[in-house]
């Protein structure tokens, strides 16, 4: 028997004898139902959400006083509409006496924050001395200002030297500029009239700490991005001192 008569008999080895014919055709790995059904997805236009910016929320504040500085911050983590963080702590340590206060993209600021602490730790080294507060805030600006298309996130860098006392300093997008105090986030907008009303030159310690509880209060009872509890961080030449402040121990105000 040929190859041919033996592809075209309905002799099947190994089947028992007689059976059903073989056939030659090539199989198709995807019928064409399949196969349309692929091609419509590969056409499909993506899901709007998938390329929508995820809108994020907070409250920062920084201000100084004579012989140091307060920060604060909410503790809540939005992305849209949900709350991914309750409680994350928004005051990141960048040296000793030199904090931060992080706004937009988590992942970006808490990056720049990691990235700057480790070039500080490096430079104090270096130098045999505690780097300054200005040193800081310019390694933001530049790191910020580098990849200001890549990353979306705004730092608010504050802290103590014996140069400079305590000092309040905005990054954003290669902006570096001290300030008496500063605001930052969503629930920032909220509160601008706040501050601008209640600040006064020469606060003292105290003042200054109770500015900053007033103005994350506010934002937090205004702002659905901004809530959680309220951290504060104060700097001074003794050093830093944390605290943190439940959201039922927060001062309330006459709509609230």
């Amino acid at each position: 028997m040929s190859i041919h008569d033996f592809k075209e008999s309905n002799f099947i080895p190994g089947n028992g004898g007689l059976d059903r014919k073989v056939s030659t055709r090539p199989a198709t790995s995807l019928s064409c139902a399949k196969r349309k059904c692929f091609k419509m997805l590969d056409e499909s236009p993506e899901p709007g959400w998938l390329s929508e910016e995820v809108k994020t929320g907070t409250t920062i504040i920084a201000i100084e006083f004579d012989g140091g500085v307060v920060l604060g911050s909410d503790s809540r983590v939005s992305a849209g509409e949900t709350v991914v963080n309750r409680v994350m702590n928004k005051l990141s340590l960048l040296h000793d006496k030199i904090y931060c206060a992080l706004s937009g993209s988590a992942a970006d600021a808490q990056t720049i924050a990691e990235m700057v602490n480790y070039q500080l730790d490096v430079h104090s080294i270096e130098v045999g001395e505690d780097p300054q507060v200005r040193s800081a805030a310019t390694l933001v600006k530049n790191i910020s200002y580098k990849y200001k298309e890549e990353l979306s996130a705004h730092l608010i860098v504050a802290g103590w030297d014996k140069r400079g006392g305590g000092q309040v300093y905005v990054t954003l997008n290669g902006l570096l500029s001290r300030q008496p105090f500063a605001v930052g986030g969503s629930g920032s907008s909220y509160v601008y009239g706040f501050v601008d009303a209640e600040y006064r030159k020469a606060m003292s310690k105290e003042d200054c700490q109770q500015f900053v509880v007033n103005t994350l209060s506010l934002a937090m009872s205004r702002d659905g991005s901004s809530g959680g509890v309220a951290y504060l961080v104060t700097i001074d030449k003794k050093g830093a001192e944390e605290k943190c402040i439940l959201g039922n121990e927060l001062p309330t105000f006459y709509d609230q």
